[in-house]
C-alpha cells in the first residue's frame, strides 16, 4: 500500500470546519490503496482512532509577544487599546491601523508561523526512518504548504498542495497593498514546486490558472461524512428553530437581514414570538449582541458559544432550518462554506441568506436541499411558508434527492486518491 503524508494544522480533536477534509481524506484513504500519516499539531483532547498521527508542539508567537509587552494574552490588543470591533470594522483610525499594520508583519504569513519548525524537525525525523510516496499539504494557514515544499526539495517526495481559500487572493484576509505584494511573492516562490494544485470549487481553478499558469489544477469539493449522520429518524425541535453553526468573519456573514424580517413578521403577528428560536453557535461579540436588541429579539435569537462537534451535529439534525449566512460582496464569488455540505449531511432544510452565490444556489438547486433569499421579499416569503408547513405539521420536511451523495467524502477520497495513483504513477513510470 502506498503512503502518504497529510500536512494539516487543523485535525481533529480540533473543532474547526477546516480539520474535517484531512480526517475524511485520512479516514478514507486505506479504502484506495493509501495509508495515511498526519503532521499536525498537539490539540487538546482526544484524536482519533486508527489514524497514524504526528502531533507536534506548537510556538504561539502573537500571545508570546503579547505577554512580553505586558499585554493580557487571552485579549485582544485592540480590547487592550479600548478600541471596540464593530461589525464589519474598517480600522479607519490611526491607532486601530498601526495594530493591524504591526500584527500582519510580526504573523506573516500566517498566525501560524510557529508551528513551521517543529512541523519540519518532526516530518525530518520521521522521513529518515521510513518511505512516503506522497505529500498532502492543506490550507489555511498556508504554513502548511511552507512546511511541505521544504519537504519535496529535501526529500524530492511528489507533493499536492489543496487550497481550500484562495492564498493571496482572499478576500476575507484584509492585507495592506505591501503585505498583499509579499504574500503573492511568497505564494508564487511556493507553489512554483507543488507537482499538483487541488482546490474546493470550479471558479477557483480559472483563480489559480492566472497565478501558476503552468500547473496541473483539479477541484475536489468539500463534503460530509455519513457516519456522521446515522440514518435515525431525528428527535426534531417542538419550537420553529433556525440554527446556525459555524463562523461570522467579524459580520461579513451578517444576519441583520434575517432579524429584520423575523421582527417584521412577529409585529405583524404572522409568526408567534414564543414559537420562533434563533440559535448561534459562535462567539458572543458586541455586533452581534447590539444587533439583537436592535430589533427587538432578545430571547428569540441566542448565542450559545462554540460546543463540541458532536453537540454541533446532534444540534443540526434536531432543527426545523438550518442558516447558511453569506457575504453580499463580489469578492467572494468562487467561495462556497464548508458548512453547506455539512448541513446536506444533516439531511434538515436549509435557508441559504445573503449575497449572489451561485455554487451554493447550484447545490441547493440540485439537491433540492434548501431554499434561497437574495432579499427581504423573497426571505418572507420563505420563512412563511416554512413557517405555515410547521403549523400544519409540526416538523418540517427535508426534501433532499439523492444528488447529495455526490459529496460524500467517501466519494470524494476516491478521486483524491485517483490523482495520488497518476502522479506517482507518472512519476515512476
Amino acid at each position: 500500500m502506498n503512503k502518504v503524508l497529510i500536512v494539516s494544522y487543523h485535525f481533529p480533536p480540533s473543532l474547526t470546519i477546516g480539520a474535517q477534509r484531512p480526517y475524511r481524506l485520512a479516514k478514507y484513504f486505506p479504502q484506495y490503496g493509501w495509508s495515511p500519516v498526519v503532521l499536525t499539531v498537539k490539540h487538546p483532547g482526544k484524536p482519533p482512532e486508527h489514524i497514524r498521527i504526528i502531533a507536534t508542539d506548537y510556538k504561539d508567537i502573537l500571545n508570546k509577544i503579547k505577554v512580553k509587552t505586558g499585554f493580557n494574552p487571552d485579549r485582544s490588543v485592540h480590547e487592550q487599546f479600548g478600541i471596540r470591533i464593530t461589525k464589519n470594522f474598517n480600522y479607519s483610525t490611526w491607532k486601530s491601523k498601526a495594530i493591524k499594520l504591526l500584527k500582519q508583519i510580526i504573523l506573516f504569513p500566517d498566525e501560524q508561523k510557529g508551528w513551521y519548525n517543529f512541523a519540519l524537525n518532526e516530518a525530518s525525523e520521521f522521513l529518515i526512518n521510513e518511505s512516503i510516496d506522497a505529500i498532502i499539504s492543506t490550507s489555511y494557514p498556508v504554513t502548511s504548504h511552507l512546511i511541505a515544499r521544504k519537504l519535496k526539495q529535501r526529500y524530492k517526495i511528489p507533493w499536492v498542495a489543496d487550497l481550500r481559500d484562495p492564498w493571496s487572493q482572499n478576500p476575507y484576509h484584509d492585507k495592506f497593498p505591501l503585505i498583499k505584494y509579499f504574500d503573492r511573492r511568497l505564494e508564487l516562490k511556493t507553489l512554483a514546486d507543488a507537482d499538483v494544485l487541488v482546490t474546493v470549487t470550479r471558479p477557483w481553478i480559472d483563480t489559480f490558472k492566472m497565478t501558476h499558469k503552468t500547473k496541473k489544477i483539479f477541484y475536489i469539493s468539500n463534503g460530509y461524512d455519513d457516519d456522521d449522520f446515522p440514518m435515525l429518524p431525528s428527535r426534531v425541535d417542538g419550537k420553529f428553530t433556525l440554527t446556525y453553526t459555524g463562523t461570522l468573519h467579524d459580520g461579513k456573514r451578517d444576519p441583520s437581514l434575517l432579524f429584520a424580517v423575523v421582527q417584521q413578521l412577529i409585529n405583524e403577528k404572522k409568526i408567534d414570538r414564543d414559537l420562533i428560536d434563533i440559535s448561534f453557535f459562535v462567539p458572543k461579540t458586541d455586533w452581534l449582541t447590539d444587533d439583537i436588541r436592535k430589533y427587538d429579539l432578545e430571547g428569540v435569537v441566542n448565542i450559545y458559544g462554540f460546543i463540541p462537534r458532536e453537540k454541533v451535529l446532534e444540534r443540526q439534525r434536531e432543527s426545523q432550518i438550518l442558516l447558511l449566512l453569506l457575504w453580499d460582496n463580489k469578492k467572494e464569488e468562487g467561495f462556497c462554506p464548508g458548512k453547506v455540505y455539512e448541513y446536506l449531511g444533516a439531511r434538515r432544510p436549509i435557508l441559504a441568506i445573503g449575497g449572489n452565490n451561485h455554487i451554493v444556489k447550484d447545490i441547493l438547486e440540485t439537491t433540492n436541499a434548501g431554499k434561497y433569499a437574495w432579499n427581504s421579499d423573497t426571505l418572507r416569503n420563505i420563512l412563511l411558508e416554512y413557517y405555515q408547513e410547521f403549523i400544519d405539521s409540526g416538523k418540517l420536511k427535508c426534501n433532499s434527492n439523492d444528488q447529495i451523495e455526490n459529496y460524500s467524502y467517501k466519494l470524494l477520497t476516491k478521486k483524491y486518491s485517483d490523482i495520488l495513483d497518476a502522479l506517482v504513477g507518472g512519476i515512476n513510470s
